[in-house]
């Protein structure tokens, strides 16, 4: 409790501090530092709402009692409010647990096609409007940075950047950040004629794209840089200009492409963040690795075997392999119902830290 109380007094002096900084009418002529304190501001705002909340009722339950000794009716009020008051340090302590410190961030998503042809660019397909309705219903949008599609209309690649509408302690990867891994799919493909089951996979890759990226130095000769024709649906130009960039970060052999923007200048200072918030999250995989704590690696491969996930179109039926999570709703879960499924994995990932935490 003593340890609960410190940390809510530092939080309470934080806050109180963000709260002058933005009081002063310099930090507006400086639009990110302004964006970086509103979201940390933000982000403390469900602790300070809850502390106020709990000082309330603890208050107001110091006073039932001390009526309660001479009006005996007062009783029944001082039990509501010691239920309500523990109701509320529980809420509190939760909102205190040890958390990513990633939760608030921006993502990139990567989906790719794997193994199976048609079938699986169609499930890439499939997932992609699963995380778009997803977004819609739970205030995040989604900007399609670049994006191969198949001959039948299915992904083959596609790159997307996931964020919150309003700044929240609770962002795109808090959300989104479980989905990294191998997805695979089961279920009698369009293409084939005899109605036999086949699976296939598709592979996401999920990371951070924080507002500042640090530690993370990026030498001018390290890249190459091609530029190309933007290239719509079908084949079709975006426009008559070379406005797509493609990256290739020479040392890690990572390559990124953007060709959403109509000038190849945007083009390229897009793609420039998100290499750099690939480059972050291998360094700090690169660190986990070696202290053999934090976050399970992703999946980068598209072997079948090494799934985090399976979708089983006869049966309706989702398996998430990682946690035991089996659901037979699996027409709700591609049209955004993932509540109860990143709620289960929410609650895995919180018991876990907080037996790292000891």
């Amino acid at each position: 409790m003593a340890s609960q109380v410190s940390a809510v007094d530092d939080i309470l002096a934080e806050y109180h501090g963000l709260e002058q900084q933005m009081a002063d009418p310099e930090l507006h002529n400086d639009p990110a530092a302004a964006r970086k304190v509103g979201k940390r501001y933000s982000e403390l705002q469900p602790i300070i709402n809850v502390h106020r909340e709990l000082t309330a009722a603890q208050d107001d339950l110091e006073a039932a009692k001390e009526m309660a000794h001479e009006d005996h009716e007062f009783q029944a009020e001082a039990e509501r409010l010691a239920a309500e008051v523990v109701e509320l340090e529980e809420k509190l302590a939760d909102l205190l647990a040890p958390r990513d410190p990633h939760d608030s961030e921006d993502i990139v998503m990567e989906i790719k096609a794997g193994a199976g042809g048609e079938e699986a660019a169609l499930f890439a397909g499939d997932l992609l409007r699963m995380y778009q309705k997803f977004a819609d219903k739970h205030g995040f949008s989604i900007e399609v940075l670049d994006s191969a599609e198949s001959d039948l209309g299915g992904v083959k690649d596609i790159t997307l950047s996931i964020r919150s509408r309003q700044p929240s302690r609770d962002g795109a990867w808090s959300q989104f950040k479980f989905e990294g891994g191998v997805h695979r799919v089961q279920r009698v493909p369009v293409t084939e004629s005899q109605g036999r089951i086949q699976t296939s996979a598709a592979g996401v890759l999920v990371y951070p794209e924080p507002d500042e990226i640090e530690d993370v130095e990026i030498d001018e000769k390290d890249l190459r840089i091609d530029v190309y024709r933007s290239s719509g649906k079908g084949g079709q130009g975006v426009n008559t200009t070379d406005s797509a960039v493609r990256i290739t970060h020479l040392p890690t052999g990572l390559v990124v492409t953007c060709q959403k923007e109509r000038s190849q200048i945007q083009n390229k200072a897009r793609a420039m963040q998100v290499l750099a918030a690939r480059l972050q999250a291998l360094k700090e995989e690169e660190i986990e690795a070696e202290a053999a704590q934090g976050r399970a690696a992703q999946i980068r491969t598209m072997d079948r075997s090494e799934r985090i996930r399976t979708y089983n179109w006869p049966e309706n039926r989702i398996s998430d392999h990682r946690i035991g999570f089996k659901s037979n709703n699996l027409d709700s879960v591609l049209d955004g119902e993932l509540d109860d499924l990143f709620t289960a994995l929410r609650a895995a990932e919180r018991s876990a830290r907080l037996e790292a935490e000891g």
